[in-house]
Formats: C-alpha cells, sequence, structure tokens
C-alpha cells in the first residue's frame, strides 16, 4: 500500500499557482487512472484505488503548504504505514521551470511543506518527486514567485514534467525508487575530455 501525497494549497485562489504543482500532478495522475471520487478526510482530499493490485491513496492536504505533515502524519498513523510507503510530489525554486527529479529521501532543502512533513513524520525516508518552478530574479519576491501562475511558455513544460512523473509514480509502484530514478531522472551531461 502506498500513499502519492501532492503538496499545495487549497481553494481557488492558489489553483494554477506554481506552488500548486503537486495538486496539478495528482490531478493528472486521477485522470490517467480514471479515478475522480475525491473525499475528505483528515484534513485533507483524498481518492482511494488500486494499481498493479496494490491499494493507492491520492492525498491532497488541506492543511496549507506549511502545515502539509498534518494531513499526511495523519494518513499514515491512520493506515499504519511508514515513511517508506509515501511519495511527496513538490515544486522546487532551486531547479529550472519545467524540470524534474526523484530522491529517496534528504532534508527539506528549505521547502515549508517538506519541513512540515519531517517534523510530522520523524523520518527522512520518503520518495520526493521534484518539479522545477524556477526561482525569481529578486530574492524578496518568493512569495509572490510561488503563488502565481505560471506564464503561457512554461505552462507546457510543467505538464511535461508531470507527465513524465505519472510514470515514474507507475514504476515506483510495480518496481522501487532506484529504477524509476534510473529510468526518469534527467542524465548528467558529461564534461569534455572525461
Amino acid at each position: 500500500m502506498k500513499i502519492i501525497a501532492g503538496l499545495g494549497n487549497p481553494g481557488d485562489k492558489y489553483a494554477n499557482t506554481k506552488h500548486n504543482v503537486g495538486y496539478m500532478f495528482l490531478d493528472e495522475l486521477a485522470a490517467h487512472w480514471k479515478v475522480s471520487d475525491w473525499r475528505e478526510k483528515h484534513e485533507a482530499l483524498a481518492i482511494e484505488t488500486y494499481f498493479n493490485d496494490e491499494k493507492i491513496i491520492l492525498v491532497k492536504p488541506l492543511t496549507y503548504m506549511n502545515e502539509s505533515g498534518r494531513a499526511i502524519g495523519a494518513f499514515l498513523n491512520w493506515y499504519k504505514l511508514e515513511a517508506k510507503d509515501l511519495i511527496v510530489v513538490h515544486d522546487d525554486m532551486d531547479m529550472p521551470v519545467g524540470t524534474h527529479r526523484i530522491r529517496k529521501k534528504g532534508s527539506s532543502g528549505g521547502h515549508n511543506g517538506i519541513k512540515s512533513i519531517l517534523s510530522h513524520v520523524g523520518d527522512e525516508n520518503f520518495v520526493r518527486f521534484k518539479i522545477g518552478i524556477g526561482h525569481p530574479t529578486d530574492k524578496p519576491d518568493v512569495i509572490h514567485h510561488v503563488l502565481s501562475p505560471f506564464p503561457v511558455e512554461d505552462r507546457e513544460k510543467i505538464n511535461e514534467a508531470i507527465k513524465i512523473l505519472v510514470q515514474a509514480a507507475e514504476c515506483v509502484i510495480k518496481y522501487d525508487a532506484d529504477m524509476a530514478m534510473n529510468r526518469y531522472n534527467p542524465r548528467k551531461e558529461k564534461k569534455k575530455n572525461e
């Protein structure tokens, strides 16, 4: 059994903002799996479904980004799952727009949603799907940056990253995170004369 949590902020005001790529990912995954029965539970919207004969719960915390761990921790406790059974999808300002990366564990990297999960779950060993949203040119403008919509030219890149990560999620469930990282993480280009 696995929980796939997409981070974001609830409400129409935030629906298409950069901080909500986790929600966008879950919407795409749910459409891909042809499920739409979102129900409120543990301060989140959730869908229970099956993939590859394994029960999967899709979770959109309604606690706002900075308290994401409250809802996710409640789901893990309720289903008696461990951090290793969790996949979290979130935005990353330190990556160029539309890039993606899969990680098996790590620190928060300054992301408040991940900080909250680490605080409530107490274990860093959960899979993260990071989607790059780029960094604002003006550092004090971070809040405006993450809470503003993507420009039209960036939305296509984001959609492409999400489609790749939908395949990666299926790979994690069928096989494991190592296989997904090997297949779907972008290759680093080797330097000349190496």
